[in-house]
């Protein structure tokens, strides 16, 4: 039973803590589309997503007005297209058409984003998959909502030199396809190892051959609510901290279940998962670097952040775990730069750095996300910096990601600004060795032994 001092605590996470409903994500199966006749497969994808979305935003309007929780963002991820359109599509511009079906289907249903535009390649390309990788840079240049993720590593496989080595000139040319909007095209485009089949959130949402036909995922976010219950323990050991950060990741994942189980009753589609992941945005008071510095460090990147966050990332796994019985996602806390004030404000201390950050990915919930870097920064430098993470992923068995943007035009000591959730960011230096020689030998770095228990 909830009682009053709860909801009266629930209310003041919304109204003064920046408490929402980050996103609820519809999975939807396109399998059932599949022809080989290109202009049938976009008229079924067009037509299965329209029937299945059209009631999504206004459900969770209505949702949102009366339980009074806000709901950020209403979101699609789809089956990757590289498994759907492989049968239709002889080039990389059959693949943008597909792409342009997604856009034109999102606007018409009125969502923020569709994710999806996806291939898992952790061990090998088919031809599809590098038709799709090869449109990425026109997909995302021609389209406003369409996100896009591919998979090149995973604990089980090892990590597909081949793929990480081509995704470092693909996100090259998503930045110079979209110069002239700072590079935006990169913000939609995620590099992942072990990528979750559920995930809510995007860039890197896509709908798992797993998964039903249709499912319901809800993404919950808080870190003004984690750093405001941080600020009432100041000074008190660990063990206060730590039930402190869990017993706040419970009430805000309840806050998750109420609103996913409704939207799944109302739209008569399955509940999946709710992913309580500390998404930062760049409202002030709605930080996680803000978490670390109230946990104890100056700034996000001082001595003692990588075990900050580490404990952090835990304890709101736990929390999360005792109020749902189906939490499931990435579910922790998120470090992007460009989306967290404080994070801009680490990176422009000078405590910062990208080498910092990567230490810091071993124990978050993702990677390194929302980076911009110098335009002039080589793909291979690129490929290197997309294999470090993905190592990373593949021996700590956890998804790791990758979301760089090299800014072409700017360099070190500039700001790009995205705008919206995105924020903005300071252009960060990357190391100038060069790695050419290690990420062209091509062929699969091999699984850790771990990867062969069953």
């Amino acid at each position: 039973m909830i009682n009053i001092t709860e909801v009266v605590e629930t209310n003041e996470m919304i109204e003064k803590e920046n408490l929402d409903v980050r996103t609820i994500t519809m999975g939807i199966s396109l399998l059932d589309c599949i022809d080989s006749d290109l202009d049938k497969l976009c008229d079924n994808i067009y037509n299965k997503i329209y029937d299945s979305a059209k009631d999504l935003v206004k459900t969770g309007d209505q949702i949102s007005r009366e339980f009074g929780i806000p709901i950020v963002n209403k979101r699609i991820s789809v089956t990757p297209i590289a498994l759907v359109g492989g049968a239709a599509c002889k080039t990389p511009g059959d693949f943008a058409k597909i792409a342009a079906t997604l856009d034109k289907v999102a606007k018409a249903v009125g969502v923020n984003f569709i994710g999806g535009y996806s291939a898992l390649v952790s061990k090998g390309m088919t031809e599809a998959d590098r038709l799709l990788i090869s449109s990425i840079p026109e997909a995302l240049s021609t389209t406003e909502l369409v996100c896009s993720s591919i998979n090149v590593g995973s604990t089980k496989t090892g990590i597909n030199m081949d793929a990480v080595r081509l995704m470092g000139t693909i996100v090259k040319e998503t930045a110079k396809a979209t110069k002239d909007k700072d590079s935006l095209g990169c913000a939609k485009l995620v590099i992942f190892c072990n990528a979750p089949d559920d995930n809510p959130f995007m860039a890197g949402a896509f709908h798992g051959v797993t998964e039903a036909d249709k499912i319901i995922n809800v993404g919950v976010s808080g870190p003004g609510v984690v750093k405001t219950a941080l600020e009432k323990v100041r000074g008190q050991n660990f063990e206060v901290l730590c039930e402190t950060i869990k017993k706040t990741a419970f009430k805000v994942t309840r806050v998750g279940q109420l609103v996913a189980q409704e939207a799944s009753k109302r739209l008569g589609v399955p509940f999946g998962i709710i992913d309580l992941s500390l998404a930062p945005t760049p409202a002030i008071g709605d930080s996680v670097a803000d978490i670390l510095h109230e946990i104890g460090v100056e700034h996000a990147g001082a001595p003692g952040t990588t075990a900050a966050l580490a404990l952090l990332n835990d304890q709101v796994k736990k929390g999360g775990v005792m109020a749902s019985s189906y939490v499931g996602g990435l579910s922790g806390a998120f470090i992007p730069v460009s989306e967290d004030q404080g994070m801009i404000n680490a990176v422009e201390a000078g405590a910062l750095s990208l080498e910092k950050l990567e230490a810091m990915t071993c124990v978050c919930s993702v990677g390194l996300d929302m980076i911009a870097i110098p335009g002039d920064t080589r793909d291979t430098t690129i490929a290197g910096i997309i294999a470090d993470e993905m190592a990373i992923g593949m021996i700590n068995q956890k998804t790791t990601a990758v979301r760089l943007i090299p800014v072409i035009g700017k360099g070190v000591g500039e700001t790009v600004e995205f705008g919206g959730l995105l924020g903005y960011a300071p252009i960060m230096p990357v190391n100038q060795f060069s790695c050419d020689e290690f990420v062209n030998r091509g062929g699969r770095i091999p699984a850790p032994v771990h990867s062969f228990k069953n």
